[in-house]
């Protein structure tokens, strides 16, 4: 009868280890659950921000070639810079001096404070 008892307790022991290990593998089942949701979150979330990123680059190439055209006017091809560099005449400047003003002053602006 002991030999059963023993055997009992041994089976015992063996079957709570086992709920305990399916325990522990249950949660780590969740914890895996929960990181695959979280890194499903990130890659959506990634996702529209490289599709707001790739509308932003789109617009900024846009703004760029409206820029380049408006920009375009005002480009001198350098033949017709040629000719007015030639074609200028160089000033002779002399500064101007400055003139020393009289100021009559009659004492009539003195107050006391």
């Amino acid at each position: 009868m002991a030999e059963i008892v023993s055997a009992v307790t041994r089976v015992t022991d063996i079957m709570g280890e086992i709920a305990s290990a399916s325990d522990e593998q249950s949660r780590g089942i969740d914890q895996v659950g929960l990181a695959v949701a979280e890194m499903d979150r990130v890659t959506q979330q990634n996702a529209a921000l490289v599709e707001e990123s790739a509308a932003a680059a789109a617009a900024l190439e846009e703004q760029a070639s409206r820029l380049t055209e408006a920009v375009a006017v005002f480009r001198i091809q350098q033949q017709q810079q040629q000719q007015r560099e030639t074609s200028a005449v160089v000033k002779n400047v002399t500064p101007a001096t400055p003139r020393k003003m009289a100021v009559a002053d009659s004492g009539e602006n003195w107050e006391t404070f």
